[in-house]
């Protein structure tokens, strides 16, 4: 096999974890389009709400994955140092295709649902680990635009949902909803085929394998091998106990905030828009089910585009200032949102759709990937899969939280369902300013520095380089010519 080093690794890395996300954003995106659909409603009537279904049941159909998820995710954090990252990867592609096929050739609710769930577990497997393993083989200068270009595919896949769903719903068999459904299938597999024929032999630049003696091998060593020493000392009590511990590294510290990213992400109110945009556009603005499914396809082809932006712009801004940005962008869309939605009339339907595409628009520059990424960058390496499972499962409960209660909020208190989304989004913003530190172009060993000490340092900006001082005590991470830290002055 031909050994891959370099930039094509680098790149071949970010594929192969981009199509495992790719097949996330479609699985979020594919139920949407179906849920109004003539040939699945036929299927399973007590879904449609538009015809006496019950808000209930869709809710819980299509939020039951979730919990599929978060169980897969809690199975990462218990299993998945034993089987380590490409095998977590590799089983959760194919319990997801079992899901998938289950789903696809259902024809009762109980299996429907059985589908979900299996899937799920396969999709959570894939999420709690993928990032850790992508962020871990990345070089620090291309961690963030390596996992920006992984959430980009995933809102592809988000959009092609849509789309694959747009087209189908011109069929008028039952292909309609299963031929979308198993449609996942192939995507997994893509991802397999990833996992199991890429052999890593090396991540750094260069046209060669590098030299073990080389300085760069050196210090990269030198400084994983100190990571290792430090960390294995503060969790000496047990990896388990030592989430929840707060001494030296500040275990615990670290493991929330990578929870409270994906908290914040999902209480932004995305998956209201992910889930059930045609469902939106029908029931809240008053479009027709084909001019609905035909919006909601140019929204996710918008959300995609927006998702372009932050891979040129987060190892440059950093990641909380994009949060910051997403959270405000939010808070107003979504007043806005409710305040429309409220009126009812035709003026104000058009300003509804237009805030329904600006919240994508906000939410995919500053808070799409980064919740993905900062658990594997806060958490050290003793605790990583563990904290980033446990982010993830976080991110699941809270996406079953959304997806389970949208319909029925929806239909119960209609436009105040915008309204505690926009609070949730305003209270964001105190919580990213005061507790979330700055990690742009530090590798994941000089990430530990940040933490450690009395104080822990929020600003840790490139400095000018080897042979200029660094400026007087501002918790500068000083680089080389090829951007390694070597020195990192705390506040």
């Amino acid at each position: 096999m031909t050994r891959l080093v370099g930039r094509p690794l680098n790149w071949a890395i970010t594929a192969t974890a981009g199509s495992g996300f790719l097949l996330f954003g479609y699985d979020q995106g594919v139920m949407s389009g179906l849920l109004t659909g003539d040939a699945f409603t036929r299927n399973f009537p007590t879904i449609d709400i538009t015809r006496g279904g019950s808000s209930t049941i869709q809710g819980t159909v299509v939020a039951i994955y979730e919990i599929g998820c978060f169980f897969g995710a809690l199975f990462c954090m218990v299993f998945g140092e034993h089987l380590g990252r490409r095998k977590c990867i590799a089983l959760g592609c194919i319990v997801l295709s079992i899901g998938a096929a289950l789903q696809a050739s259902s024809y009762s609710l109980a299996q429907l649902i059985v589908g979900r769930v299996v899937a799920g577990l396969g999709n959570g497997m894939n999420t709690s680990t993928i990032p850790v393993w992508h962020s871990e083989l990345m070089s620090a200068h291309n961690r963030g635009k390596g996992l920006c270009i992984e959430l980009a595919i995933n809102i592809f896949g988000v959009a092609l949902s849509y789309w694959v769903d747009y087209g189908m719903s011109f069929v008028k068999n039952e292909s309609q909803f299963r031929f979308p459904l198993a449609f996942q299938i192939f995507f997994a597999l893509l991802t397999l085929g990833g996992i199991v024929m890429h052999i890593i032999w090396a991540v750094h630049s260069g046209a060669k394998l590098l030299d073990i003696d080389s300085p760069k091998v050196s210090h990269d060593l030198h400084e994983i091998q100190r990571a290792i020493i430090e960390e294995r000392e503060a969790a000496s009590a047990g990896t388990y106990r030592a989430l929840l511990t707060n001494g030296q590294q500040r275990f615990f510290y670290r493991t929330m905030l990578g929870i409270g990213g994906q908290f914040m992400q999902q209480l932004s109110g995305i998956n209201l828009i992910t889930y059930y945009a045609p469902v939106i556009f029908q029931t809240s603005v008053g479009m027709s089910h084909n001019t609905s499914l035909l919006l909601a396809g140019f929204n996710g082809i918008a959300y995609w585009i927006s998702s372009l932006i932050p891979i040129w712009i987060i190892d440059r801004l950093g990641r909380r200032k994009l949060m910051l940005f997403a959270a405000a962008g939010q808070c107003a869309c979504m007043a806005i949102l409710a305040g429309t939605v409220h009126d009812g009339g035709k003026a104000a339907g058009i300003v509804a759709i237009i805030m329904l595409f600006l919240f994508n628009f906000f939410f995919a520059v500053g808070l799409l990937a980064i919740p993905w990424l900062l658990p594997a960058e806060y958490a050290p390496l003793a605790i990583r899969t563990r904290a980033a499972s446990l982010a993830t499962a976080s991110n699941w409960i809270f996406t079953f939280l959304v997806v389970e209660i949208t319909p029925v909020s929806i239909n119960s208190i209609g436009y105040k369902t915008y309204v505690y989304f926009c609070i949730f989004n305003f209270c964001f913003l105190p919580l990213i300013y005061f507790f979330y530190p700055e990690t742009r172009n530090l590798s994941l060993e000089d990430i530990d520095t940040l933490f450690t000490g009395e104080n822990i340092i929020f600003h840790a900006k490139p400095g000018v380089g080897m042979g200029n001082a660094p400026e007087k005590s501002t918790g500068e991470a000083v680089f080389d010519k090829d951007k390694n830290v070597v020195q990192l002055e705390k506040v």
